[in-house]
């Protein structure tokens, strides 16, 4: 069975990684193309899901990065907008854990500026499932005009969202303010650990999964770090474990959990609607394989996610 569209709509940013100097007066940085929505769209194309990334990429020097990264992962920029407004700029600094605290310089930048007319020429009879999340969803005057774009989607598509909370950027209020509506929107929410923490603060992630699926979400996935990950269908739950890796650097594993999930539902032909058809043990099996997908891109400085042969290459190693 041949493997539907998924689209991704968000934000493309620099990740600048502090480096050692030459001397003590000096700051390195070393640039690598991010932004969440744009690795799981690198994701979902290296695991062999054909992907369309709906972003407003900016022709400076990173615009011209990010092009060619996602063009050369095979994301499909046909209807990406070629934006005036400059890229947005992440600096991140990591701890001895590989856990990385980003600074960020976002004021009207290319990724924020999307308007009715631009999104309304995007063709959707292709696409089984739409996802997107972070900045795209909570920074205006772009963020409103994603939501219309997601409820008619909805129609014809399943809708993934992965709010991916960035408070130094935006207060988490402004997420907890439209949580409820994304979740009336989405069929899929996957979110962090530090997500939960800081939507709400204190709630055991078994609660948070009732909560949500109240408001609408048909699966929860709550990704735990070393822990693994919390899938709940319709209060149905189910754990599964993390892979045993040497973290090099955590970022861009949410967005690699993310792009395994959705992959492996999709070549299952699990989307495309309202999710009737899917069970938990599906559910669990997805988990699986995005866990997997996830332990290979901490494996790698930088959102750096595998290569479906990749996978497979440590699938042979250990068949179990």
């Amino acid at each position: 069975m041949s493997l539907r569209q998924i689209t991704v709509l968000g934000e493309c940013v620099a990740d600048a990684f502090t480096e050692p100097a030459n001397t003590t007066n000096e700051l390195a940085l070393r640039v690598l193309p991010g932004g969440g929505p744009a690795n799981t769209a690198v994701s979902l194309a290296r695991l062999g899901t054909p992907a369309r990334f709906l972003a407003r990429l900016s022709g400076d020097v990173f615009g011209r990065l990010f092009r060619g990264h996602l063009e050369a992962s095979g994301v499909d920029l046909s209807d990406a907008v070629a934006a005036a407004e400059p890229s947005t700029l992440a600096v991140a600094e990591l701890d001895a854990q590989g856990q990385a605290a980003f600074s960020f310089h976002a004021q009207n930048t290319a990724d924020w500026q999307w308007t009715t007319e631009e999104l309304a020429r995007v063709d959707l009879s292709d696409t089984a499932c739409v996802h997107t999340g972070s900045l795209a969803l909570v920074q205006q005057p772009g963020a409103a005009v994603v939501e219309d774009f997601l409820a008619a989607a909805a129609s014809a598509a399943t809708i993934s969202i992965d709010p991916n909370v960035r408070p130094l950027l935006v207060h988490p209020d402004a997420y907890r303010a439209r949580l409820a509506h994304w979740c009336a929107l989405a069929d899929v929410l996957r979110l962090s650990e530090d997500d939960l923490e800081l939507l709400l603060p204190g709630t055991a992630p078994e609660q948070a999964c009732d909560i949500w699926h109240a408001a609408g979400a048909r699966l929860v996935v709550i990704t735990r770090g070393a822990d693994g990950a919390l899938a709940s269908l319709d209060g149905e739950r189910v754990q599964v474990p993390a892979v045993p890796t040497a973290v090099v650097d955590t970022v861009g594993a949410g967005d690699s959990f993310t792009a395994g999930l959705l992959h492996h539902l999709g070549a299952r032909g699990l989307l495309g609607g309202r999710l009737t058809e899917l069970g938990l043990d599906d559910v669990a099996e997805a988990c699986r394989f995005a866990t997997r997908v996830a332990a290979l891109t901490c494996t790698v400085a930088g959102p750096n996610p595998p290569w479906r042969s990749q996978l497979e290459q440590l699938a042979a190693a250990d068949p179990a």
